[in-house]
Order: C-alpha cells, then structure tokens, then sequence
C-alpha cells in the first residue's frame, strides 16, 4: 500500500503513549515528520527521540491541549521546525468513571467535554486555515465505542465522543472542496491506559472489568495505529466523513 505520507508533516496528540505513541511509531516507519503533543511532557519527548532514531524529523510539545497558548505552540512548532501541517491526529483522551446522567458531577462533566471535545477542536480549527491555503490534508480523529452506542462507557464520555463524530462529519463536508478529508477511528477495547471505570494504574485486558465479554479480542495500539494512518494517507484519498470502527465486531453485537 502506497501511503504517500514520506516527507510530510503530522501532529499527533496524546503521542506519548498507548494508541497515540504507536501512531508517532507507525507516521515514522512511512518517512514522514512528527510533532508529538501530549500533556505528558516525558512522555512526549521520549517518543519524538523514539522517532528521531527511526530517522525522521520530530519534536514535541508539551501542554494542556484545550489551553489557546499550547495549540498556539503546537501549530507554530510544526510550521516553524518542520515545515507545515499535512496532517492532524486528534488522538488524546481521557476515559470518565461510567457516571450515569444524575450521578456525572460538573467537574467530570467539564473535564472530559475540555479535553475530548474542546481539544480536538480548537487544534482542527487552527490548522484547517493552513491545509486551505495549501488544498490538501488529512484530519483523523480518536472517536470510540462509546461515539457509536449509549452502554459502552459513562455519560460524559459517550456524550464527548458522540460529538467528536458530529464534528468530524461537518468538517468533513464543508472543507471536501478544499482537498481536506476529515476521518475517525473507534476504538473498541485497546491495551492502552485508559481504562473503564477500573482502579488508577489498571492497564490493558484488565482494565476492560465487566466490558470483557462483550469487547471479545483486546487490540494491540499499533492496530488502531493502522488504521489512523490508512486514513491520514494517500491510500484513502477518497474517505472523509468517514467512522471506521476497529473493535473486533464490538458495534455489531
């Protein structure tokens, strides 16, 4: 499969580990440059040094991504040392304690609409006006099981990734004449650190809990990472608007 991707520019947030790290992994292994965004500030760099020695270009940020002065930085390093946006992976996330409606406090409400929702969507505003002028680019964003059903996580969670697909399926239509595709994937259960609801540090098949069953097969991060790259590349030049969900059948059952 020809990518396309060798020599362009990607900025993937929340690239300091789990789902994003392995995309910073899987853009590098295609030639292209990366800025890794991630709150983690070690986490960052040791990725974009991870990148550096597969050869590519990398840099990193470190910062609250719904804070206008690190989206700010963000854009402004990947213009400035390495060369432009071709591509943005709206990645980073954060998991809610599976609150119903009446039990979801105001600060869980707040915190994950600001970083699920917030985020991604200043970083997309601030970018579209350089993938405009230059007619082409590729957004992707991390939806997830919980943008495609009501019982696969708490409500401020499902209700931040329902509206990251209405967000990705506007943009998706009123930017296709200026060569821009906007994407998704959905993630179903992933060996990552975010975790459903289970105790702090519960990482992997163990953080699934009670959810196991019905997720069937845990996915490793560089498989959802496959699928954010086919969707940023050349190889989907006609996909946008586009949920792909990479859940072993999850959203079938």
């Amino acid at each position: 499969m020809e990518t396309g991707l060798r020599g362009r520019t990607v900025i993937v947030t929340g690239g300091g580990s789990g789902i994003g790290r392995a995309a910073v992994r899987a853009f590098a292994a295609e030639g292209a440059s990366v800025l890794v965004a991630d709150i983690d500030g070690d986490g960052a760099r040791a990725a974009a040094e991870e990148a550096r020695a597969a050869g590519v270009q990398a840099r990193a940020v470190a910062g609250d991504l719904s804070a206008p002065a690190v989206v700010a930085e963000v854009v402004r390093t990947a213009v400035e040392e390495l060369g432009g946006v071709d591509v943005l992976v709206n990645n980073a996330g954060v998991m809610d304690d599976m609150s119903a409606t009446a039990d979801v406090s105001d600060e869980v409400w707040e915190r994950l609409i600001r970083v699920n929702l917030t985020a991604p969507f200043l970083l997309t505003r601030a970018v579209l006006p350089l993938m405009k002028e230059r007619g082409a680019g590729s957004i992707v964003f991390t939806a997830s099981e919980a943008s495609l059903r009501g019982g696969a996580s708490g409500t401020a969670y499902t209700a931040a990734k329902h509206g990251v697909v209405g967000l990705v399926k506007s943009t998706a239509v009123m930017y296709r004449d200026h060569g821009i595709r906007v994407n998704a994937v959905a993630p179903g259960g992933t060996a990552t650190g975010i975790t459903l609801g289970t105790p702090a540090g519960v990482d992997g098949p163990a953080a699934l809990g009670r959810y196991a069953g019905a997720i069937g097969r845990v996915a490793d991060p560089g498989e959802q990472a496959a699928a954010i790259v086919f969707l940023a590349s050349d190889a989907a030049s006609n996909v946008s608007g586009a949920v792909l969900p990479v859940d072993n059948g999850w959203s079938a059952v």
